[in-house]
C-alpha cells in the first residue's frame, strides 16, 4: 500500500494553510493565513474562493458539522466551525456566510470539534481552557482550566469524554462531574496533535519530540515511533480505523493502526499542519506551510486468497494475478474503489455507487448492483453470502446479488462496526453491541430476525472480539469470543429456553480465527500459538481437551501479532513490524472433520491409525461421543489410554433400553439434567432416581422418589448405607422425616430393583418387536 501524491505547481494560497476539511469525497475546503476560504473540486480540478475573511481573522482549525444525525440523513455537510486567533469561533455556512461569531477564549482558539451526533462543540484555547458549547454556540460549561495552552482536543467515541493535551501530558476527562480523570505523560516534548478513533477506540498523539505514538483508551502504549528529523505537526485516523496518516516537515506517512509504516512520501510542502481524511477513507488532504494543499490517494492495497492476488493499481483499476499460471486480469470500474474483500472464491468490490461481485472462476462478467447508501465501511464474506455495512445499516446479499436481509437492533451505530465486532456465517450474523459491550446480538441470516427465542448472549465482562464458526449444522453453530481479561470463551448460538453454557477455552488470548473449511480454531495465546482442533470437546469431555490441542512457540511473531486469515490449513499472521508469516498446520484434523461430518467412522479410525497421533485419537473420541457413536468412541479412548472411560462405554452398551443408553451417554458428557429428563420422559423413574444416587445427589433422588411415590425406601436404604460407610449420623431434616418408623429391608429392595430392570427390558423388547411388525406390514 502506498500514497499517490498530487500537488499543484503553484499554491492557491499566499500564506500558510492552517486547516482543511472535506464536505463530500470529492470536495474540500481550505483556510489560510491569507484570510481566504477556498473550495476544491477534485472531479473538475477547479478551485474557487468562497469568502475572504476580515483581516483580523486568522483561521486555526476547521471542522464540518457531522453528516449523519440519527435517522435523518444529510447527503453532505452544510456548515462548519472555524476557530481563529482573535479568541472567537465562527459558525460559517457552506456558501461562506458567517452565521455567528462567538467570543470564546482569551487568546487564540486553537481547536474546535463537533461531537459525533452534532449536539455539542468543544473548543480549546491558548488560555488553557476547554469549553463545551451547544449546537447554536451557547456556552454549556467550562470543562477544564490549566496553565498551559491546549493545542489539540478530540471527543471520545461515545461523545461522553474529551481527550486534550496539556504540555507533555494527555488527559481524558469525562463530561460527568466527579468522574475519574485519566492523565499520563505521553511525550518528551509538547504534544501538538491528538486523534481518537471511534471504530477501534485507539488514540494517536504527535509531539515536538519528533515522535508519534498509538495508545489504547486506558493510556497504555501500543506503539512508539522512532524520532523523526522534525516535530510531528499532524496525525489523523482514517474513518474505518485501519490506517492513519502522519504529517511533518516535507513528510507524509501512511501507517497501519498497529503503528508500522506502509509508505513514506517526501512532498515539497513545508510543515503539514493539518490532515483530513475523505469520508470514504480513500484519500488524504494536508494543509501545508508553503500555501499548498497536498492530496494523496491510497493505492496498491492487496488482497490474497489461495492462489489469487488482487492489487488496487489505480483509483478505478484492479489487477488480478493467478500465481499458479501467472495469468493476469485487469478489472476496470466506473467509479473509484472504496472497499474490497476476497474470500470463498469471490471478490466483492464496493465503489462509491455500486457493488461488484466477481467469481474467481470468471473475472470477465461481474454481477453489479447499486448501493443504497454509498460509502461502504466494511465487507464480510461467508461461503453462501456476504455482508455490507454502511452509514445507513447492515445488508446481507447472496453472491448472485439478491438482497437477503438487513438485521437491526435498538441504538445500532453502524459507523463503529469492524471485523472484530461483527461476524458472519452461513446461517447466523453476530454483532457486538457498543452501548453495552457485554452483549452480543444474534440474528438469523435468512430473515434478519433475532435468533431462537430472541435472547441476547450476555457475558460477565466486556467483549473485545467475536468470531462465528463457519461449517456444520445450524444447531451446532458456535461463537468464540475474547473478553476484556483476554480470556477466550466458546458457546452455542442457539438460544431456546435453557441457558447455554459459556465455557472458557483459554487465557491471555490476543487474537483468534476459525478455519474456513472446518471448525478448527486458532489463536495467539500469551507466548504460544494454539490450535483447538475440535473446540466442541469442552461440551463432550473436558478432560481430554488438552489432548486435542496443537501448540507451538510464538516468540518468533514478536510483540502484538495479529491473525489475518485461516484458509484451509494455512494461517497468516501479521507481526507488529508489518511482515507476514505463514504457518501450515497438520491437514489430518481437517480430513477427520470431513469424515465425521459425512459419518464415515471407519475411515476416521483408519486415518487415526495411519497418522498415529494422540491429538487425532482424542479428537475422534470427542467427535464420536458428540455424535453418539460409542463403538468408535471406545476404540479412540482405548488408543489414548483412558481405560476408565472405555469401561464406562462398555457398561453403556449392556444397558437394556435405548433411553438408558442415551441418558448414560449424556451423563458421560456431564449433562446430568438432560439425562434425567430423557429417563423421566421414557417413564424410567427408578433409573432417574438411581443416577442421582450414584452421583450422591441425595436431595434430588429423594425429591423424585416422593414426587413419583415410588422407591422412597430404596433412596433411604442407600443413604443409610452411605452414612454408615463414613460413620456419620443423619442430619438432613427431610431424610429424618421420611425415615421415621421405616424398617430397611434389603432383600425387598433388591427384588424391587430386579423388577424394574426386567420391566425396562420387556418395554425395550416390546417396542422393538412392534417396530418389526410395522416394517413387515
Amino acid at each position: 500500500m502506498r500514497l499517490k501524491i498530487s500537488l499543484l505547481k503553484e499554491p492557491k494560497h499566499q500564506e500558510l494553510v492552517s486547516c482543511v476539511g472535506w464536505t463530500t469525497a470529492e470536495e474540500l475546503y481550505s483556510c489560510s493565513d491569507d484570510h481566504q476560504i477556498v473550495k476544491w473540486n477534485l472531479l473538475t480540478s477547479e478551485t474557487s474562493q468562497i469568502v475572504k475573511l476580515p483581516d483580523d481573522i486568522y483561521p486555526i482549525d476547521l471542522h464540518w458539522f457531522p453528516k449523519s444525525l440519527g435517522i435523518k440523513k444529510q447527503t453532505q455537510a452544510e456548515s462548519f466551525v472555524l476557530t481563529s486567533s482573535d479568541g472567537k469561533f465562527h459558525l460559517i455556512s457552506k456558501l461562506g456566510r458567517v452565521e455567528k461569531s462567538v467570543e470564546a477564549h482569551c487568546g487564540a482558539v486553537l481547536a474546535g470539534r463537533w461531537n459525533y451526533e452534532g449536539t455539542a462543540l468543544v473548543t480549546a484555547g491558548e488560555d488553557g481552557q476547554i469549553k463545551i458549547w451547544s449546537k447554536t454556540g451557547m456556552l454549556r460549561s467550562t470543562l477544564a482550566q490549566q496553565g498551559t495552552p491546549v493545542y489539540s482536543v478530540v471527543w471520545g467515541p461515545d461523545s461522553e469524554k474529551v481527550l486534550y493535551t496539556a504540555g507533555k501530558q494527555l488527559i481524558i476527562k469525562p463530561l460527568q462531574p466527579n468522574a475519574k480523570v485519566l492523565q499520563w505523560k505521553a511525550h518528551d516534548g509538547i504534544i501538538l496533535k491528538v486523534d481518537w478513533n471511534s471504530v477501534n477506540d485507539l488514540i494517536l498523539s504527535a509531539g515536538e519530540d519528533c515522535k508519534y505514538k498509538v495508545w489504547d483508551s486506558y493510556g497504555r502504549p501500543l506503539y512508539n515511533s522512532q524520532p523523526h528529523e522534525h516535530p510531528i505537526t499532524s496525525v489523523a485516523w482514517a474513518p474505518d480505523g485501519e490506517l492513519f496518516a502522519v504529517g511533518s516537515f516535507h513528510t507524509l506517512r501512511l501507517c497501519d493502526k498497529t503503528g508500522w509504516s506502509y509508505a513514506l512520501e517526501k512532498p515539497n510542502t513545508g510543515s503539514i499542519f493539518n490532515i483530513a481524511w475523505s469520508i470514504d477513507g480513500t484519500q488524504i488532504a494536508g494543509a501545508c506551510g508553503n500555501g499548498h494543499v497536498v492530496f494523496a490517494h491510497v493505492v496498491e492495497q492487496r488482497w490474497e486468497w489461495k492462489n489469487f492476488q488482487v492489487t488496487l493499481t489505480k483509483r478505478r483499476t484492479m489487477q488480478v494475478r493467478n500465481v499458479l499460471n501467472d495469468a493476469v486480469d485487469l478489472l476496470e470500474f466506473r467509479d473509484r474503489v472504496i472497499k474490497a474483500s476476497l474470500n470463498y472464491a469471490h471478490l466483492v468490490v464496493s465503489t462509491s455507487l455500486q457493488c461488484y461481485v466477481f467469481s474467481t472462476k470468471n473475472w470477465n462478467t461481474p454481477l453489479i448492483f447499486d448501493l443504497k447508501e454509498g460509502t461502504v465501511s466494511l465487507i464480510l464474506q461467508a461461503e453462501r453470502h456476504f455482508l455490507l455495512v454502511d452509514g445507513g445499516g447492515i445488508y446481507l446479499y447472496s453472491y448472485e446479488g439478491r438482497f437477503i436481509s438487513s438485521p437491526k437492533f435498538p441504538g445500532m451505530r453502524t459507523d463503529i462496526l469492524n471485523a472484530q465486532t461483527v461476524s458472519l456465517s452461513n446461517d447466523t450474523i453476530a454483532i457486538k453491541d457498543k452501548a453495552d459491550e457485554k452483549i452480543i446480538f444474534l440474528f438469523e441470516a435468512s430473515t434478519g430476525k433475532p435468533l431462537g427465542d430472541g435472547k441476547l448472549l450476555s457475558h460477565k465482562n466486556e467483549i473485545l472480539e467475536i468470531a462465528l464458526d463457519q461449517k456444520g449444522l445450524t444447531n451446532d453453530r458456535k461463537i468464540a469470543f475474547i473478553d476484556k481479561n483476554r480470556d477466550l470463551y466458546i458457546t452455542s448460538v442457539k438460544r431456546f429456553g435453557k441457558e447455554e453454557q459459556i465455557i472458557k477455552l483459554g487465557t491471555m488470548v490476543h487474537t483468534l480465527a476459525w478455519s474456513d473449511t472446518c471448525n478448527i480454531l486458532c489463536g495467539l495465546q500469551d507466548t504460544r500459538f494454539t490450535v483447538w482442533y475440535y473446540p466442541n470437546t469442552v461440551y463432550v469431555d473436558r478432560d481430554i481437551l488438552p489432548k486435542t490441542l496443537y501448540e507451538r512457540d510464538a516468540s518468533e511473531f514478536s510483540k502484538n501479532p495479529h491473525i489475518v486469515s485461516f484458509v484451509g490449513n494455512q494461517v497468516t499472521i501479521r507481526r507488529a513490524d508489518g511482515s507476514l508469516i505463514h504457518i501450515s498446520i497438520s491437514p489430518y484434523p481437517g480430513i477427520l472433520h470431513e469424515y465425521v461430518s459425512s459419518s464415515k467412522w471407519e475411515d476416521g479410525v483408519r486415518l487415526c491409525r495411519f497418522v498415529k497421533e494422540q491429538t487425532m485419537w482424542a479428537c475422534l473420541a470427542a467427535m464420536a461421543v458428540a455424535n453418539r457413536d460409542m463403538t468408535t468412541a471406545e476404540i479412540a479412548y482405548a488408543a489414548i489410554g483412558e481405560i476408565d472411560k472405555v469401561q464406562y462405554i462398555n457398561s453403556i452398551k449392556d444397558l437394556p433400553s435405548k433411553e438408558s443408553k442415551m441418558a448414560h451417554i449424556l451423563m458421560f458428557s456431564g449433562n446430568i439434567q438432560e439425562a434425567e429428563m430423557v429417563l423421566l420422559q421414557a417413564g424410567l423413574v427408578y433409573q432417574a432416581i438411581q443416577i442421582n444416587i450414584n452421583l450422591y445427589n441425595w436431595e434430588r433422588a429423594l425429591e423424585l422418589a416422593v414426587k413419583y411415590k415410588t422407591h422412597v425406601d430404596t433412596v433411604l436404604a442407600y443413604r443409610q448405607k452411605f452414612l454408615e460407610t463414613f460413620g456419620k449420623q443423619e442430619t438432613n431434616k427431610r431424610y429424618l422425616q421420611y425415615a421415621e418408623g421405616l424398617q430397611i429391608d434389603w432383600e425387598k429392595i433388591k427384588a424391587k430393583i430386579e423388577m424394574e430392570i426386567t420391566k425396562e427390558r420387556e418395554q425395550s423388547s416390546s417396542s422393538q418387536s412392534s417396530k418389526h411388525i410395522g416394517l413387515k406390514h
